[in-house]
């Protein structure tokens, strides 16, 4: 899967998900601009990729602010001398009731997994025009946008969304040689989700195939839609759940 000599940009991977998108872009040759809210997680994990022999520089800040994403777009363009590849990772889960929900957690969520990816996705396509050379977008839904999740409505409806933001930047983008897709994990295996002590024998007995994913899986899936391989595939959202879209037995 083609990266090597590309830039790339991948929000909210301090951990989890990003983090290994950022590894297995920087194993196979792009240079990464790492963004995390938390600045020393952000540095640790760009420490540990450069370490690996990789290419990442850590760009800390909240990226569903706009002044943030553009700095994230200029460090790499100024760092790298171009942008290729942007992943809309970042994202916030907030459970709560639909009729008491707090309007200070739904102004979070939607900033964040809404505004964050909308605004990603334009100032880095902009940049991606005044290029030339085209590139790639990737967004991170969720099976919730799928299937409903008791105590994730403001959640899901996020991710529902950005999968259809996904597919109406193919009448916007595709023009400019920008493709935009969008990958749906279900259960992973994250720091955030071990802590649970139950959560990977629940999800294994529930997930036609046994087991709940793990970071690689859902980074393999990633690292396909943004390379030269996946040129011809925009507008689709790729759900990677083991199968359990397809029989949906709640936790």
């Amino acid at each position: 899967m083609t990266v090597e000599g590309k830039s790339a940009i991948v929000t909210g991977a301090g951990q989890g998900i990003g983090l290994e998108i950022c590894r297995q872009l920087a194993r196979r040759g792009c240079s990464v601009v790492l963004n995390d809210m938390d600045p020393a997680l952000a540095e640790a994990a760009a420490a540990g990729i450069r370490a690996a022999g990789g290419r990442c520089i850590s760009v800390p800040g909240d990226a569903g602010d706009r002044s943030v994403i553009q700095h994230l777009i200029d460090t790499a363009v100024s760092v790298y001398g171009f942008l290729d590849i942007a992943v809309a990772n970042a994202g916030i889960t907030l459970f709560g009731d639909f009729r008491d929900y707090p309007a200070d957690d739904f102004r979070r969520v939607m900033d964040l997994n809404l505004g964050g990816t909308f605004f990603l996705a334009q100032c880095a396509s902009n940049q991606m025009i005044r290029q030339g050379r085209g590139g790639s977008l990737l967004f991170t839904s969720s099976v919730v946008g799928h299937q409903a999740h008791r105590g994730l409505a403001a959640y899901a409806m996020t991710k529902a969304a950005i999968e259809m933001l996904a597919k109406n930047l193919v009448v916007e983008l595709s023009a400019a040689g920008i493709n935009v897709n969008a990958i749906a994990p279900g259960a992973t295996l994250t720091e955030r989700t071990v802590a649970d002590a139950d959560y990977e024998k629940t999800w294994s007995g529930i997930t036609p195939m046994g087991r709940p994913a793990t970071v690689q899986d859902i980074a393999h899936a990633a690292l396909f839609l943004v390379s030269d391989e996946a040129r011809h595939i925009t507008g689709q959202s790729l759900v990677i759940d083991g199968g359990w879209t397809s029989v949906s037995t709640n936790p």
